[in-house]
């Protein structure tokens, strides 16, 4: 499969800290603080980010592996910042390095793993687990 795919490869996102993204919204804590689950989709969709573009036409990718640390917490109004990098490829197997910020500090890091797919067979895979309920 040739997808253009290099390590340091890299991508940056971005969102505000709002009351729809606190640990008390999530379920995750009882604190108005950036949820640590919101954090994980942050790094999660960056690192989609990073490779996406890149894909032949019918692949994507899904992701398989998190070891993630929430270092720090954040109030609501600040910003933060997500940056992931490929740090190995390995056929269809691809590991992240993801780091988490916000206006102050280094909030989040650890590696993501995600996995290429074909997206029809994949698709196809989960709807036959109807069948087999």
């Amino acid at each position: 499969m040739d997808s253009n795919l290099k390590i340091g490869m890299k991508a940056e996102k971005t969102e505000k800290v709002t009351e729809n993204n606190t640990a008390i919204k999530y379920g995750s804590g009882g604190v108005a603080v950036y949820a640590t689950p919101a954090m994980i989709g942050l790094m999660e969709a960056t690192s989609l980010a990073v490779v996406d573009s890149y894909l032949p036409q019918g692949m994507a990718t899904v992701g398989i592996d998190l070891k993630i640390k929430h270092l720090a917490a954040t109030p609501v109004g600040m910003t933060i910042k997500v940056v992931a990098e490929l740090i190995q490829l390995d056929g269809r197997r691809l590991i992240f390095h993801v780091t988490a910020f916000d206006d102050r500090e280094k909030i989040g890091e650890g590696t993501h793993e995600r996995f290429i797919i074909t997206k029809e067979k994949f698709l196809q895979k989960a709807e036959a687990k109807k069948d087999m309920a």
